[in-house]
């Protein structure tokens, strides 16, 4: 028996009825805010952002209903075996490798088909944040260790360690308390019943799979996207997140490093992230702050740049797949967990560095 469903019409009436009067507020109240700048600003970012979240469910289905489910759950198994999540969620696990929004669609699926309790779902996405680390790595380790080269290095050290140290911790707490499944539902080579395989077989395949799920999800995706993009773009017009992110900066900076570290962690968010270490690798040249300092700075402007990005860019998807409220949960807790992980591998390289 799956769960409920939402009366996706309604939510889709609803949002963009919330769309169009927070669009017609920010239009009224913000300065700078003009009707000529929305194409460029609103409209064509979010029909991109919607074209691949459209993308990532259709790869979703695809890899479900033609059973790659198991082929790829079979190269994390062991460690999802140990953390009592499963073949189901493993597989998730290393579609994120390719795809977040795929891995994400996946499990929400799995979810709906009671095939995996919401505290499975919850920890397999907090795991996901392994492979969602490497999927930007390499273009942003090659760009950023010539510019500050030992500080770089040992920046990308640390926040591999956090990420390592956040995974054997999630893992962990599954082994130790999250009850496994009913043999009878997965058995643990990781395949289901023969009788619900070949019901799914015949009922369905990848087609019928798109007919019946795709047209829904997306709708839904829609409901929820829409409004809640276009109040961070008129937050983000309004100067808001800016506006935190001072606050945050100068607080952190007074506290911690020298003021000279001030240029750093703001460039690290308010320009484009390469300008954050080109400042650090300038200002460690002049002799104005050293390698240990560097290293602090970016990982300063790492903990309060990336949850306020997160909120601007990824809790749009995060609600759009998940439900409002579960993704905001999801969102908050995962960052939550990264920016403790980073405090503490940060202080740690701060007292033996």
């Amino acid at each position: 028996m799956s769960r409920k469903k939402t009366n996706t019409p309604k939510v889709l009436a609803v949002g963009l009825l919330i769309t169009l009067a927070v669009l017609c507020a920010g239009l009224v109240a913000v300065d700078g805010m003009e009707p000529a700048g929305l194409s460029a600003g609103l409209l064509l970012p979010l029909a991109r952002m919607l074209f691949f979240v459209g993308i990532g469910l259709v790869a979703a289905q695809a890899l479900d209903s033609t059973r790659w489910t198991e082929k790829l759950g079979f190269l994390a198994g062991p460690m999802f075996r140990y953390a009592n999540l499963g073949s189901l969620c493993s597989a998730a696990f290393t579609a994120a490798f390719f795809s977040g929004v795929s891995a994400n669609a996946m499990l929400l699926g799995f979810y709906k088909e009671e095939r995996i309790t919401r505290r499975q779902l919850f920890l397999t996405n907090l795991i996901n944040q392994f492979p969602a680390y490497f999927l930007h790595l390499p273009m942003t380790f090659f760009i950023v260790t010539p510019l500050t080269r030992t500080a770089g290095v040992l920046y990308f050290v640390l926040t591999f360690l956090a990420n390592v140290l956040r995974t054997v911790m999630f893992v962990m707490f599954g082994h130790f308390f999250i009850k496994p499944r009913d043999p009878g539902k997965e058995p643990e080579n990781g395949r289901e019943p023969v009788q619900a395989e070949t019901s799914r077989k015949k009922t369905n395949p990848f087609r019928l799979s798109l007919k019946e799920k795709l047209p829904g999800q997306f709708v839904r995706v829609v409901a929820y996207v829409v409004p809640t993009y276009t109040v961070v773009y008129v937050l983000t017009s309004a100067r808001a997140f800016e506006s935190l992110e001072g606050l945050m900066t100068r607080f952190a900076v007074a506290a911690i490093i020298p003021v000279e570290s001030l240029s750093v962690v703001m460039l690290s968010f308010i320009s484009e992230f390469t300008a954050g270490f080109a400042a650090a690798g300038a200002l460690m040249d002049a002799g104005s702050i050293t390698v240990k300092q560097t290293v602090i700075a970016l990982l300063l402007g790492n903990i309060i740049a990336f949850p306020i990005r997160a909120i601007r860019h990824q809790l749009p998807r995060y609600m759009g797949i998940f439900s409002p409220v579960t993704g905001l949960q999801m969102l908050l807790m995962g960052q939550g967990f990264r920016v403790a992980s980073l405090i503490f591998v940060g202080t740690v390289y701060w007292i033996v560095g």
